[in-house]
């Protein structure tokens, strides 16, 4: 059994309480940089602040429970020398045949891959990445660090996603599509042409929305 201390003591962090337990993992509590939280959270004690991490590096894992990626980013760079906590929900599917016969898709460190998703053969999902709930990512696929696949989104094969890029809830991507780093596409929206500069994007097909 793991120890697991959750940074973020809000929605994002009740998913992932239940992923550890269902995981049959222990939390030890909460760490949350906003002191005016009560002193428990769905039960568990919050601990204190951030900077309280190396009280517990010892024989403790970290998982960072915030769905900003840039935020998460700015914690993990924070949070020197910790074993983070990958936390991958028994439901989820995740291939077990690659172009190295039994090889799985690769996950990287405090990635979250959340109830009912789906990883196909030969994918990446990055570093501290968030795979959200019945969201698909297909074979050769790449989503680099901290980005944010939300809830019900499908994303084809072959398409390589940047850096602290946010995937609305239900927007597909086209098979073959590159986006760059810091991208959000909104909710609903479809993705059927490279996006080479960061931004907002909205639509079917999805379009880059004017700056006001």
């Amino acid at each position: 059994m793991r120890k697991v201390i959750i940074i973020g003591a809000g929605g994002h962090g009740k998913v992932v309480a239940d992923i550890v337990y269902k995981c049959g993992d222990r939390i030890v509590g909460f760490l949350d940089d906003n002191t005016h939280l009560p002193d428990r959270f769905i039960g568990l004690p919050i601990l204190g602040t951030t900077d309280r991490y190396r009280e517990y590096m010892d024989d403790t894992e970290f998982f960072i429970a915030v769905g900003d990626g840039n935020v998460r980013e700015a914690i993990a760079e924070k949070l020197l020398g910790v074993r983070w906590y990958t936390a991958i929900h028994p439901t989820a599917v995740i291939s077990d045949i690659g172009t190295n016969r039994r090889q799985k898709p690769s996950i990287g460190e405090g990635t979250v891959i959340m109830a009912n998703a789906v990883i196909n053969s030969d994918s990446i999902v990055g570093r501290q990445c968030i795979v959200n709930t019945g969201a698909i990512i297909e074979h050769d696929s790449v989503i680099e660090d901290f980005t944010h696949i939300s809830v019900g989104t499908r994303i084809a094969g072959t398409v390589h996603i940047g850096r602290r890029s946010w995937i609305g809830i239900g927007a597909s991507v086209s098979n073959n599509i590159y986006i760059c780093d810091n991208c959000i596409v909104g909710a609903g929206a479809v993705v059927v042409r490279n996006i080479e500069e960061s931004g907002t994007y909205i639509g079917i097909p999805a379009k880059r929305r004017d700056v006001e």
